[in-house]
């Protein structure tokens, strides 16, 4: 069914393909080998029902043990990592494809000069993973400077869409359709040794402040909101609930940072689910808070995917 659009591996082991490490197998895995063989994947997986998936660097995401169902994507042929700059007078516009690493890109925008990523600074992803959950931090998100995203609808119809026209919250992008497959950013002019110091000064606060060393999927929740719409540290109400180094099965929450969850070769996924399970149950006993997932769990199981 998948033959002819590009490379097709059936039980495909994902779950080692994310930053957790751990994880099963999806019913297919698929690398289109352009745009039109992925919009005609998404046509034909419309068409019977398949369930779709878009796998990025795997930064946010949880495979449950048991795998999950459906097409998974890997947008890494050579046509979705391109990029250009388009310069006209002291306007500068990026555009960049989906599967762009998110690292690489900003390096060449501060080789050339051109600032406007840098709150992407040590946030694994790529291009279109950073949109989809309109990544960021303290510094920023991908959103401020972006222009308009391409996205391909469920049979495959190509659609741009400005910014403007989109809702963008924490860590939230509210596109529905399956793909982004680019996007446009407008950047400023700035200087290249500037950019290069103010990249490596975020970066060294983050080494600082998160165990990027570890396995781990980054924030396990979303920082919530106190009872004046702020947004408090999730991290710290997990602290403050005493769980720094709590373990479950393989999973323990960092000694480093509290909403961090980070694994070893023989964790499983169920271990971290359980893990965050009870981080949400303990930290809602001693404030009335209700934690949100940030991780993304793909399963089989939809009681467990959500």
């Amino acid at each position: 069914m998948f033959g002819d659009l590009g490379e097709v591996k059936l039980d495909a082991t994902i779950g080692a393909s994310t930053y957790f490490k751990i994880g099963g197998q999806a019913d297919a895995l698929v690398h289109p080998r352009s745009a039109d063989s992925l919009s005609l994947l998404l046509q034909r997986c419309h068409n019977e029902e398949i369930p779709f998936r878009v796998l990025g660097r795997g930064a946010n995401i949880l495979i449950d043990d048991i795998g999950v169902d459906g097409v998974v994507v890997k947008l890494d042929h050579p046509c979705f990592n391109q990029f250009r700059f388009t310069v006209e007078g002291s306007e500068i516009e990026l555009h960049a494809m989906a599967g762009k690493d998110v690292a690489a890109l900003l390096m060449e925008c501060a080789r050339c000069g051109h600032g406007g990523l840098e709150a992407m600074t040590g946030i694994p992803s790529t291009i279109g993973g950073a949109i989809r959950m309109n990544a960021g931090g303290v510094y920023g998100c991908i959103s401020d400077s972006l222009r308009t995203i391409t996205c391909l609808k469920d049979r495959g119809e190509l659609v741009t869409y400005d910014k403007d026209t989109i809702v963008f919250g924490y860590r939230e992008c509210r596109v529905a359709d399956p793909i982004i497959l680019s996007a446009t950013f407008k950047l400023r002019e700035s200087d290249p040794d500037s950019l290069r110091d103010r990249i490596l000064e975020i970066f060294a606060w983050k080494t600082s402040t998160q165990p990027l060393a570890d396995s781990s999927a980054g924030c396990a929740f979303k920082n919530p909101k106190d009872e004046e719409g702020q947004r408090i540290s999730a991290g710290k109400l997990i602290d403050e609930a005493g769980l720094k180094g709590h373990t479950s099965g393989g999973a323990t929450v960092s000694d480093h940072h509290a909403n961090f969850i980070v694994t070893k070769p023989t964790t499983t996924a169920r271990d971290v689910l359980t893990l965050m399970d009870y981080v949400k149950d303990r930290v809602f006993d001693s404030t009335g808070i209700v934690l949100q997932r940030e991780v993304v769990v793909w399963s089989r199981d939809p009681e467990v995917q959500r």
